[in-house]
């Protein structure tokens, strides 16, 4: 009923494997698996469950990953079997693409104009079409496989040029890796909190992200209080989602056709990290908010050196940004001080996943205030953003301290 699979490839096992001779293009499910433990890692391939290897082939052709580099970083991860490496492990940058955890984050907010309609609409049954939608749609902005640059704590990210709405991310945890996000307009509120886990077992990496899995084909039902079926759902979520009147047992109500409520929005071709208009447009100073925080994920050195194309530079940038990170840490516990977020506050609540607990942050309001007093300070001086020191730290000169 559905086109045909768009072709998804590169990224973080793309680019490990494909100098490695066994490649299949990378797995877009939870468990990546290597035909060899990494402790002895000649061989090692990841296993596609649909086969073929032209991503790899366009991977070699690219050279992010080389020769000299991989022995050093397979040795490097046998220490860490049986780990949660989410945090623990610093990873080569030709791996990443230019764009934070955060941003992602924000990214899911691409087809929010389905919450509009759902809002809007007073058909009951419709307005879980589009909800649904909207829910669904969200995949298609992870099936990136570039790794995204874990946010340094107290990182943040701003958004409020899409759609009327105002985004806030925040990083509230580092290890475990912890981000909160909170996004609003007319028609809804919408909070979420990320979470990653992962498992490195020797001879595969389980990677657990909290509240997001699945494959393209998506079907179901929409079903009235008496859970009568009312609406069929059907469609990818790479491509598109349509809507149907159905009967009682769930086939399409005669002298009714399938209809398309979304569909992915046309991308850029060849490009090189797989970018959608949309990602480029929230990773671009551009269209940041004026008088950014300085904590915000475009400021990031080491984000905007990858993106430049210039591996040695974000390497080093990304290494500085840890150790500043550590030293950070090192402080708050011979001060006795716990990290205290800015935007958002832990609550009581936590989420149960098959994975593990997720505990949730709630957004405290604090971010609509000061965005209301930077709009309304009256100052009309022209602030050059992309000239912003990268800032999330807590303590100025750490070398005061």
């Amino acid at each position: 009923m559905a086109p045909e699979d768009k072709k998804q490839g590169g990224g973080f096992f793309a680019s490990i494997t494909s100098s490695l001779s066994n490649f299949g293009k990378t797995v877009n499910g939870n468990v990546f698996v290597l035909d060899e433990s990494m402790l002895g890692y000649e061989g090692l391939e990841v296993v596609n469950p649909e086969g073929g290897t032209e991503d790899a082939e366009a991977e070699a052709q690219r050279g992010r990953w080389k020769q000299e580099d991989r022995d050093s970083y397979w040795k490097m991860m046998q220490k860490y079997v049986g780990s949660d490496i989410t945090s623990m492990v610093t990873l080569p940058v030709l791996i990443f693409e230019p764009m934070s955890m955060l941003q992602k984050m924000a990214e899911l907010m691409e087809y929010s104009y389905l919450l509009d309609l759902a809002d809007e609409c007073e058909d009951p049954y419709m307005r879980l079409v589009y909800a649904s939608s909207f829910f669904i749609s969200v995949y298609y902005a992870i099936q990136r496989t570039w790794k995204p640059f874990n946010p340094i704590l107290g990182e943040t990210y701003e958004m409020v040029n899409h759609g009327g709405i105002t985004f806030i991310a925040e990083q509230v945890s580092h290890h475990p890796p912890v981000g909160a996000g909170h996004a609003e307009n007319d028609h809804f509120v919408y909070d979420i909190t990320s979470k990653v886990k992962t498992k490195l077992l020797g001879n595969s990496v389980e990677v657990y992200p909290l509240g997001s899995a699945g494959r393209f084909e998506v079907d179901g039902y929409v079903y009235n209080a008496a859970e009568e079926p009312k609406m069929l759902i059907t469609g990818k979520w790479n491509e598109s989602m349509s809507y149907q009147p159905c009967d009682m047992e769930g086939e399409p109500l005669p002298g009714t056709n399938l209809k398309e409520v979304w569909r992915v929005a046309e991308a850029p071709k060849d490009d090189k990290f797989q970018y959608t208009y949309f990602a480029h447009k929230i990773n671009s100073l551009d269209t940041a908010p004026k008088k950014l925080l300085a904590s915000d994920s475009r400021l990031r050195p080491d984000r905007y050196a990858l993106e430049k194309g210039d591996l040695s530079r974000a390497g080093s940038e990304k290494s500085r940004l840890e150790e500043r990170q550590r030293a950070e840490k090192r402080i708050k516990e011979t001060k006795g001080l716990q990290h205290t977020p800015r935007w958002f506050d832990l609550t009581s609540e936590i989420a149960p996943t098959p994975w593990g607990e997720l505990e949730i942050y709630h957004y405290n309001g604090k971010y609509d205030e000061h965005r209301a007093a930077m709009d309304g300070s009256g100052d009309i001086e022209e602030i050059d953003i992309s000239s912003t020191e990268f800032n999330p730290w807590q303590y100025g000169n750490l070398a005061t301290e």
